[in-house]
């Protein structure tokens, strides 16, 4: 069996793929997309990835599929407490500076490229923590991918033992819980903190965003990469949209606003708060 994507494929694959999600698909990802796509196509009992390609673009399947297929290509990187300095920064930083400008009310934080949930969960540590030490606030974590199969995961807040050894040790004892079966080697989040932090599906390609449009922090890092410049400035202006102002927007060290102009002046590396 020839399991290959012919040229023709591949190149339907990639304008779907970025029309949909704004992820490029340049060559160098032909071989990534092959292997992902032939879980796929076993799933739906098909012979290999062709077959599977006849079925989306020759017989009507792409619209029942897409969700699937946009799940299956997605790559969701992620670990708790990825790029640390940001979360100082959210801690010394931009939480101090939104209680001193809004008072009493409730901290709103948005992780909207969440992925499995490792950022919103450790922003959520990092949150409860603060209120634990006080003085008291209200808080809430918004968590959003594209991918359904990693909210799923993200909801359930269940991981490998090993992807929480980023996690301090205090924070772990407080907001990670073994399982009880130790030879699984799997963690669970606790349940007061999976209370605060909920989950929806969101494409940041769609035109408007179904979220609150006065988060205080909203956390974007390492998927802008993914896309075009004219994508990456067009999510850029709808994110930035939903801040309040005085509200902090983080992107990846890799990422940045050069050229923005979208009301936002840079306080820290990568970190941004609005005028």
């Amino acid at each position: 069996m020839f399991d290959r994507l012919s040229e023709r494929d591949f190149q339907c694959l990639a304008e779907v793929i970025q029309g949909h999600a704004g992820i490029r698909m340049p060559p160098a990802k032909r071989t990534m997309v092959e292997g992902r796509l032939r879980k796929r196509a076993r799933a739906l009992d098909l012979a290999d990835v062709g077959r599977y390609c006849r079925y989306l673009f020759d017989e009507g399947g792409l619209a029942q599929e897409l969700v699937h297929l946009i799940d299956a290509v997605t790559t969701n990187k992620t670990d708790f407490f990825r790029e640390p300095d940001h979360f100082d920064h959210l801690r010394d930083a931009a939480v101090p500076a939104v209680l001193a400008r809004r008072g009493d009310r409730l901290v709103k934080l948005w992780s909207a490229a969440s992925s499995i949930g490792a950022e919103a969960y450790t922003a959520a540590m990092v949150l409860a923590e603060m209120n634990r030490q006080g003085p008291a606030f209200r808080w809430a974590v918004l968590g959003t991918d594209i991918s359904t199969e990693v909210l799923e995961q993200a909801s359930l807040g269940v991981y490998p033992e090993e992807m929480v050894d980023p996690v301090p040790a205090d924070l772990r004892r407080r907001y990670v819980m073994q399982a009880r079966d130790t030879a699984r080697r799997e963690v669970r989040i606790v349940p007061e903190l999976r209370r605060q932090v909920r989950f929806q599906r969101l494409n940041l390609m769609d035109p408007h965003y179904p979220v609150d449009r006065d988060v205080d922090v909203v956390f974007c890092r390492n998927i802008l990469i993914y896309f075009d410049k004219r994508t990456q400035r067009a999510v850029l202006e709808r994110l930035c949209g939903h801040l309040r102002p005085g509200g902090f927007l983080y992107l990846g060290h890799s990422e940045s606003m050069a050229g923005g102009n979208l009301g936002m002046r840079q306080v820290a590396p990568t970190v941004f708060r609005r005028d």
